[in-house]
């Protein structure tokens, strides 16, 4: 039988006034298949031992079937764990590994029946007699998930299990994983920091940074409308585009968002999204374009929604089906030195009003994220509305934007070519780096 997990605002401290989970929620249905995803250092790990009862909570609560379950040691919570480094005894064979934990739940019964057939179901009857040191780390993998699958749990936690494995061998054994754990039916909570293995496995993903929850939902919605701009990052390969820019808006004329050397011009009328950025006039801002969002093409080829620029190639990277263009737009990029760091600078504390006012209550609202912004940006340069002083180029990757294109495209270094850019999949990220276009789907009430 699948268990559904709880977690209500679980905090988990080592030394004192340092969180390594911080005020974590989530439910976890009963079959759900959930990937907890981070950088190395998020929390990850430490989230999985405590749902297993490895590590108490400092704060918070852990809910198994709606019952509290802090006290529980782990030899009552019905969970299997596999681990990234297999943690297979040396001195038995695959079938004693196997049927070792079958003999210490039930003393007095042969574990025979359930060892072949949880072997049948990996296909690893003929490693029952090697011992660990005669198997590849593939296969040693194999008999882990054959441990931890004989004892019919009521949940796999699994972390980072295909980590210490080259890439087709990870990759198939993510496949069988995903059979594995949908023809079983079981809870299943799996960790990593591969962003490829979260999207392909999980029913939904739940982000960390810094111990605390960024986003949760199912990989599609995440892919398409990341919360902020470390989501945005962290997933997608290749790495999403984060360009700097500015929005202007005259009175007289179209609103647009410049990017340095030139500008993206948004449509008339304005889609409501677009409506809303006018509240951002002269504020420098972050723009997100996915290689996808842009192609190349000329200006008379757009569609509607489409907008022209253009960009002077600098690399070209060839990947068989597909080719992935670095082009220089004259744009500065918008860069998340801290993405991978497990712990983000605090955001310094602000003098506060004494009186609560509106946006009191918002800068509230805003701290409730406390692992600090995202990315905070610099002050624009002087160099005029719309433009941003170029990177030294010492510090500067090869161009500001990468587009994915086919094969066909004969392009060169220096080539100058037309691009035209989808405003349905653009992307705009305040200073912060919290999502404002497209705009939430809740937008908070003033008054609550």
């Amino acid at each position: 039988m699948s268990r559904a997990v709880s977690l209500h605002q679980v905090s988990k401290s080592y030394t004192p006034g340092v969180r390594v989970v911080e005020g974590l929620s989530l439910d976890i249905e009963p079959g759900e298949f959930l990937v907890l995803l981070g950088p190395s250092g998020c929390g990850k790990s430490t989230v999985l031992r405590m749902i297993a009862g490895l590590e108490e909570p400092t704060e918070g609560e852990v809910r198994l079937d709606g019952a509290y379950a802090n006290h529980l040691p782990p030899s009552e919570r019905d969970m299997a764990m596999v681990f990234q480094n297999y943690a297979l005894y040396p001195t038995m064979s695959s079938r004693a590994n196997i049927g070792f934990p079958l003999r210490i739940e039930a003393p007095g019964q042969d574990p025979t029946p359930r060892v072949q057939a949880t072997a049948r179901m990996l296909g690893i009857e003929e490693l029952l007699d090697r011992f660990p040191h005669q198997l590849s780390g593939g296969e040693r993998q194999r008999v882990a998930m054959g441990r931890a699958i004989a004892r019919h749990p009521s949940a796999f936690l699994m972390d980072e299990p295909l980590a210490n494995l080259d890439a087709k061998l990870r990759n198939h054994l993510r496949a069988e994983i995903a059979r594995l754990t949908r023809s079983l039916d079981v809870t299943t909570v799996y960790v990593t920091h591969d962003q490829a293995e979260a999207m392909s496995l999980g029913d939904r993903v739940a982000v960390l940074r810094g111990g605390v929850l960024q986003q949760v939902g199912t990989p599609r919605a995440v892919y398409a409308l990341p919360e902020n701009v470390f989501v945005a990052a962290f997933i997608g390969t290749p790495r999403i585009n984060l360009l700097r820019g500015v929005v202007l808006a005259p009175l007289d004329g179209a609103m647009s968002i410049g990017l340095g050397r030139q500008a993206l011009v948004l449509p008339e009328p304005l889609s409501e999204d677009h409506r809303l950025l006018r509240v951002q006039q002269g504020r420098e801002i972050i723009v997100g374009l996915r290689s996808e969002a842009v192609r190349l093409a000329r200006p008379s080829r757009a569609r509607p929604g489409e907008v022209a620029i253009s960009g002077l190639v600098e690399h070209v990277e060839f990947q068989g089906h597909e080719v992935l263009v670095h082009l220089d737009t004259g744009s500065q990029p918008a860069l998340v030195p801290e993405l991978e760091a497990p712990r983000p600078v605090a955001r310094p504390a602000r003098r506060r009003r004494r009186e609560g006012g509106v946006l009191d209550r918002l800068r509230d609202r805003a701290g409730a994220l406390r692992a600090g912004p995202v990315v905070v940006l610099e002050h624009p340069a002087d160099a005029g509305p719309g433009r941003a002083e170029p990177a030294p180029a010492e510090a500067r990757l090869p161009g500001d934007l990468i587009v994915r294109t086919t094969p066909d495209h004969a392009l060169r270094r220096g080539m100058q070519v037309p691009l035209l850019v989808d405003l349905a999949h653009l992307f705009v990220f305040d200073h912060h780096g919290v999502r404002i276009c497209p705009a939430p789907a809740h937008l908070p009430d003033l008054e609550e």
